[in-house]
Parts: structure tokens; sequence; C-alpha cells
């Protein structure tokens, strides 16, 4: 992990990483949409969790996208499930591999918070099908 680099390095490393991941559109709303409140809240996502966590050489984009779907989908975080499997077209993750993921979150998460999570994975899925064939 790059723990050892500076706050700003690793604010600038985290948006590089977060557009890379979640895509520039995504990235422009959520910053058009920060307010004074949640400033500080969005740097420490920025720096802690895509400059240093997302930012690491360990796990490939496609693993850390696999290993963070299961954790969004175990706790119960289904927004947030929806915008990484949004998000697995530029990790590499593929829908068979976040089938995968799913059947290990019923096992050892409970069959409730898999099923609840692959209703949104199947509608995220479909609405970029839809969006792919359109040309979006």
């Amino acid at each position: 992990m790059s723990s050892s680099m500076e706050p700003k390095d690793r604010y600038t490393q985290g948006m590089a990483v977060r557009r890379s991941v979640l895509g520039d559109k995504h990235v422009e709303r959520a910053e058009a949409n920060k307010t004074d409140f949640d400033i500080p809240f969005q740097n420490f996502i920025t720096e802690g969790a895509w400059g240093t966590v997302w930012a690491g050489d360990h796990f490939t984009k496609r693993e850390r996208s696999l290993v963070t779907l299961a954790l969004l989908a175990g706790l119960g975080h289904y927004d947030e499930v929806a915008m990484h499997v949004r998000a697995s077209r530029n990790t590499g993750a593929t829908a068979e591999d976040i089938r995968e993921v799913m059947m290990h979150v019923a096992v050892y998460a409970g069959v409730p918070a898999a099923n609840n999570a692959i209703k949104y994975v199947k509608r995220e899925l479909a609405a970029m099908a839809e969006e792919e064939k359109a040309g979006e």
C-alpha cells in the first residue's frame, strides 16, 4: 500500500484510481455534488480508499472489485453493490465473476444478503447491457 505518501499525493493518486475504476462521469457527478458538509469525507475516501487501498499493488483491480462486491453484499450495502457492478466494466470483473462472488456471499454471509444483492446485480447488468446496445 501507499501509506508513506503525503496526503496530497495520496489524494492525487486516489483521484486517478477512483476515475479509472468508477469512470469520469461518476466522479464528476460526485465532485459536483460535494458540499462544505461532506468535503472532509470525500477527501478521506479519496485518500484512504482510493489512494491507499485501491492503489495498492498486491491485488489487481479485478480482485479488488470482487472482494469489494463480496463485502458490500455481505454487509447489506446494496446501493454500493450497484455502483461497483458498474465499476466492473473498468476492473475486468465479469458477470460470471460476480455470480461466483454472490455464491460465496450466500454461504459465508447468508442467503438473504446474497438474494438481495443479486437483485441489484441483475438490475445493473441489464441496464449496462441496454446502454451498450444503445452505444452509450
